[in-house]
């Protein structure tokens, strides 16, 4: 039987809410909470430490705050996967929140379980945002404009950019596709510019709504 559990850190500034955070995810037999942090300077040092599958992490904090604290670190370790929880449910909290590499936004007021549900979802690499902040129209625009970009791209230029979209690295794909280094770099570089991205945790948000992951 596969016991093994997706690891959670907390981020948030106040004692009670990473409480309540941790009773409501104990509930969960396949979900283990392994830290905690008050404020983003601190879940910037102890991240490497544990090396969560997911960082939960609110936006209105003392310090440099969530938003800045998801780019540090998202820039730092492409792999992070951040789901911001927030009382703001504004849609400009939530492009700014996904264009810093988050790859999931809900409201501190959703119905508690949309918590569990997200982890599990943004684990298995997909982007999960509070349904009551879709716009379903921009969705759509965002999926089809995607869509249209991915379709001009050469058979290999598509193999390069699911592989960076799913966490690889040049080396790895490189030796995954028997090309050179630097011609998967080349590939990279003109992927990020056709799809107007600037970083591999964008590459994976398109991914993920596109369903490529």
């Amino acid at each position: 039987m596969n016991t093994e559990k997706i690891t959670v850190i907390l981020v948030d500034d106040h004692a009670v809410v990473r409480a309540g955070f941790r009773l409501l995810l104990a509930t969960e037999p396949d979900i283990d909470v392994i830290a905690e942090a008050s404020r983003g300077e601190e879940v910037l040092q102890i991240y490497s430490e544990h090396k969560p599958d997911i960082v939960v992490m609110d936006l209105s904090m003392a310090g440099i705050g969530g938003l800045e604290t998801t780019r540090r670190l998202v820039m730092r370790e492409d792999s992070a996967k951040i789901i911001v929880f927030s009382v703001h449910h504004e849609k400009v909290y939530v492009q700014r929140a996904l264009d810093a590499g988050a790859r999931g936004y809900i409201c501190k007021h959703a119905h508690p379980d949309m918590l569990i549900d997200a982890i599990k979802q943004v684990a298995k690499g997909r982007i999960y945002i509070d349904p009551s902040l879709v716009d379903d129209a921009q969705h759509q625009e965002d999926m089809n404009t995607y869509q249209a970009i991915i379709g001009t791209l050469s058979p290999r230029e598509f193999d390069v950019f699911v592989l960076l979209a799913k966490g690889m690295t040049a080396h790895q794909i490189s030796e995954q596709l028997c090309l050179s280094y630097k011609t998967v770099a080349n590939y990279g570089t003109t992927i990020r510019s056709k799809l107007n991205v600037t970083s591999m945790a964008q590459l994976a948000n398109i991914a993920a709504l596109l369903d490529l992951t």
